[in-house]
């Protein structure tokens, strides 16, 4: 179970990195689950090399920048949200200005 957590600053979290030109901070996680809640920040420049498909819900909402995903040939800027169920294709993903996104991933 995610731990109880009041308002606090994110600023002590630090960025950890995923794979080059991703880094994420993780706010809250069941490491039971794989559940978690997390910052993704796409460095300026990046493009990712695959698309993604996996085994866990998954919702995302653009916080600042924009991503462009190539399979599909859009761009995904600020305010924009996603809700993606198991197994639903995306990427791979190119941010020529970088991006930071809010998700918030669990499995059923």
């Amino acid at each position: 179970m995610k731990a109880e957590r009041e308002f606090s600053p994110t600023d002590d979290i630090p960025w950890v990195p995923v794979c080059e030109g991703l880094n994420e901070k993780v706010l809250s996680g069941d490491p039971t689950t794989g559940s978690y809640t997390r910052l993704l920040r796409f460095d300026p420049g990046v493009v990712t090399p695959e698309t993604l498909k996996h085994d866990f819900w998954e919702e995302v909402l653009i916080l600042e920048g924009a991503i462009r995903d190539l399979r599909l040939d859009e761009e995904f800027t600020p305010g924009m949200y996603a809700c993606r169920p198991p197994g639903m294709p995306h990427g791979p993903w190119a941010s020529p200005g970088g991006c930071i996104t809010f998700e918030v991933r669990w499995e059923l």
